[in-house]
């Protein structure tokens, strides 16, 4: 791969213009490339749709709504890609600086688009996550692998690559998917962002197939459904992503990848601590204790004692967990620059095998794994994450349980109450040849939901309420 190539321009759904920009679905056309680059553009497109929108009823960890403001996917996604952009122009900023005789565009890319590019692929990196947090993708993959009789026997008539995709089902292969297929619509491409943005999303190059092997980064998971394999194909052709074996469908990782992988590591380590200590379940001095020990060996602005000294002025703990959680920030942000630019050779190569973080220094990256181990402890097995687990998997589960059972036999009057409560945007065909869509449309209307959608709907149709006649 070649920093060159990494960027271009051009939009699913483009026919290979990319100067032509095409309006998406909704989009008021103006003449505006004076105001707004393709990969700017990218990150409004993103920020103004509906599935981004809903977001703000998703759980991140802490159970939604409550009396304590914590994090959601909206929330989260928005401080992911803020931290993101300031890593695109930390690291784009450098990588001009090193190959300063490649021209101006590739100046004016990397010094000022790359951080439109990082920031809007954060933005959408959690964009295909069903509700109920990462509950919600096992509760579809328990769903599938506990089916029995007739159903299974149905099931198992899709290709192995197109059942692997519910039995594995991977909220990372979900974003492509809404990002990329254009459901019931006429025009092409989906959201028609650029290839750029695209790839620096697919954490996990690699159908579902070949995916969810950990030996390997790029396969341990699956970035990309069997629906969606030849528009990876496309985007992976135009960008230089090599291939290592033709006969897999398994490519190499987008350098820029790892910058937005980074950026989420960043902020779902510090910010689960945040909303811990809001909930009362991390105190402040167990935060102060791990977060300042990262400054030890600083100096200058960022020594320790000048930022314990900043920290214990400040008399609200939650703007001292504010402070410390901007200083550390601030100093992953450098840090992974740092590791970036010395590993070009190999995130050029296709062949970096760990994430960004995992190559910190070792007495940082031994506090984060400090981090890691508090967090599953003390916050991921908390009475209210286990709590909305359990109730994303029995919503879930039901509410698939009906409406499989609906596409496997929609002439039944039941059935055909039921498939008229999905939207006109999630095709049913009713044809045993179109089994595999007619199910992916059943996942994508549920993966879409939010959490109080998902749970209103699963109580109504399972006679819990009794819905109103509006």
């Amino acid at each position: 791969m070649n920093w060159q190539q990494l960027y271009s321009p051009l939009r699913t759904g483009s026919s290979g213009r990319s100067a032509a920009n095409p309006a998406a679905p909704g989009e008021t056309r103006v003449s505006d490339a004076s105001l707004r680059t393709s990969f700017l553009r990218d990150y409004d497109r993103i920020i103004f749709s509906s599935a981004f929108r809903r977001l703000q009823n998703k759980t991140q960890v802490f159970p939604l709504p409550g009396p304590v403001f914590v994090h959601n996917r909206l929330t989260h996604s928005l401080e992911v890609a803020s931290v993101g952009r300031s890593l695109g122009k930390a690291v784009g900023d450098a990588i001009a600086e090193r190959h300063a005789g490649e021209g101006e565009s590739f100046r004016e890319f990397y010094k000022y688009e790359l951080p439109s590019v990082i920031a809007a692929a954060c933005l959408a990196h959690d964009i295909g996550n069903p509700p109920f947090g990462h509950s919600g993708e096992d509760a579809i993959r328990n769903f599938f692998r506990r089916l029995e009789g007739e159903a299974k026997g149905r099931f198992e008539t899709l290709k192995e690559n197109q059942q692997r995709d519910f039995l594995y089902f991977e909220g990372n292969a979900n974003a492509f998917r809404t990002l990329t297929h254009h459901f019931n619509e006429p025009s092409t491409g989906g959201f028609r962002l650029t290839y750029a943005t695209l790839a620096s999303i697919v954490k996990y190059p690699s159908d579902s197939l070949n995916g969810f092997n950990k030996q390997q980064l790029a396969t341990k998971k699956s970035g990309f459904f069997d629906s969606e394999i030849e528009t990876w194909r496309t985007i992976a052709t135009e960008l230089g992503i090599p291939q290592p074996d033709p006969a897999k469908n398994v490519f190499a990782r987008h350098p820029f990848v790892y910058l937005v992988e980074a950026a989420d590591d960043i902020c779902y380590r510090i910010i689960d601590f945040e909303d811990a200590h809001r909930l009362n379940i991390i105190s402040i001095d167990t935060i102060a204790n791990l977060f300042l020990s990262f400054f030890d060996e600083e100096t200058g602005y960022d020594a320790r004692d000048r930022v314990e000294k900043i920290f214990q002025e400040i008399n609200d703990d939650n703007q001292k967990v504010q402070f410390l959680r901007a200083k550390l920030i601030n100093l992953l942000i450098f840090r992974v620059r740092d590791t970036f630019m010395e590993k070009e050779a190999e995130l050029l190569a296709g062949t970096l095998t760990k994430s960004l973080i995992d190559y910190l220094p070792p007495r940082e990256l031994a506090l984060l794994k400090e981090i890691d181990a508090f967090s599953i402890q003390h916050i991921y097995n908390h009475r209210s994450v286990v709590e909305i687990e359990i109730a994303g998997y029995n919503v879930i589960g039901g509410m698939l349980e009906e409406f499989f059972g609906a596409i496997l036999d929609p002439r039944n009057v039941k059935s055909e109450k039921l498939l008229q409560l999905i939207s006109k945007q999630f095709v049913i065909a009713r044809t045993s040849d179109r089994l595999y869509h007619d199910i992916q449309s059943v996942v994508d209307f549920i993966a879409g939901m939010t959490d109080l959608y998902a749970v209103d709907l699963y109580r109504k149709i399972t006679g819990m309420t009794f819905p109103q006649i509006r």
